[in-house]
């Protein structure tokens, strides 16, 4: 990178006509924190090819700077998040980075991002979502699945590979039988053990598979009724330090309306549960035609043996409300040791 250049470098007659667009006055290179997966880092660069195609003071100039950051949830590969402290551990080591100023924001994968973040830290925007399915991968010798009901074909007792509680509870709620194993690494390393046969198949986001151009690799995509995403799934999170409002205003200018206002149902649905990471819990809102926000949650035991699932629906200027009354309503109803 250059040295540091004033923010302010011929700015476009568009972008200063653009009353969302102003010159500013800080330092060059701006530092993006990101994990260093090939998914996050393909997640940066759609970011930050947004930010300038908005922004056009910003094209033409080394303006950005990447910081891969590995975080604890990146090292420990051989256990569940549970086991280590969480999905926190995915950012971690970026809150950190942020709040010592060797960051200027921060790209996440929103499902990884905690719904109470350290103090000084805030989510300052969301991108457009992608799409928030999960899809099942199979191994060699399996069937073709039948998209309607894609679980039936799977072997008796077959050997299913997944991190996520949440996952693993919907599947063992529809077949019993299935065994599950933990399988954790970015996509493509998931992708080659199940084609390597360490176990029969898996569930990964969609999402995750298109960003990468990898979506053929899915067998089937499920329907987000018959395995409901998790929360914030399909969608990117920037978070700054609280009190930068350069940057507060400059993203507030991309951020998706729609994504926020599914982000938010979906964050104050799993804030009220306020499960940890060993609670089965999914949540995905959606804007039906006429406008209206649809959302719909679950609850489950790891075990599949209990699983609760319901929807509400209301104006999206009540995303928070919704979630919040969803999330109330399926705690109530809840054996006592779900959240124990």
């Amino acid at each position: 990178m250059n040295a540091a250049t004033p923010f302010q470098h011929n700015v476009p007659a568009e972008a200063m006509r653009n009353p969302r667009v102003r010159p500013h006055t800080r330092e060059l290179p701006l530092r993006v924190g990101t994990r260093g997966s090939p998914l996050a880092l393909v997640q940066t660069r759609i970011f930050l090819q947004l930010l300038t195609t908005f922004c056009p003071v910003l094209r033409g100039l080394d303006v950005f700077e990447e910081h891969a950051i590995r975080t604890t949830g990146d090292r420990v590969q051989d256990r569940r998040l549970a086991e280590i402290g969480g999905k926190g551990l995915f950012a971690k080591e970026i809150h950190e980075a942020l709040l010592d100023g060797r960051i200027d924001f921060a790209v996440h994968s929103l499902k990884d991002l905690e719904t109470e973040l350290p103090s000084g830290i805030v989510l300052a925007c969301t991108l457009q979502r992608e799409d928030a399915r999960d899809a099942l991968i199979l191994g060699p010798g399996c069937e073709d699945p039948d998209p309607a009901d894609p679980f039936a074909r799977l072997p008796a007792h077959a050997l299913m590979g997944t991190a996520s509680v949440r996952r693993q509870a919907q599947l063992l709620h529809a077949r019993p039988d299935l065994q599950v194993i933990t399988l954790r690494g970015n996509v493509q390393t998931r992708l080659a053990k199940v084609e390597a046969g360490e176990c029969t198949a898996s569930l990964l986001a969609l999402a995750g598979l298109r960003r990468l151009g990898l979506e053929g690799r899915a067998s089937v995509i499920l329907d987000a009724d018959a395995m409901v995403p998790a929360a914030g799934q399909g969608i990117v999170g920037i978070t700054v330090r609280t009190d930068d409002s350069e940057l507060h205003e400059l993203l507030a200018a991309i951020e998706d309306p729609e994504a926020k206002a599914v982000s938010t149902a979906e964050r104050a649905l799993l804030a009220e549960l306020d499960g940890s990471c060993r609670t089965p819990i999914g949540g995905h809102a959606r804007l039906l035609p006429d406008g209206t926000l649809h959302l719909t949650g679950l609850v489950a035991r790891a075990d599949g043996s209990f699983l609760i699932k319901r929807s509400l629906r209301g104006g999206i200027q009540d995303a928070a409300r919704i979630g919040t009354e969803l999330g109330a309503s399926l705690r109530a109803d809840c054996p006592s040791d779900i959240f124990a």
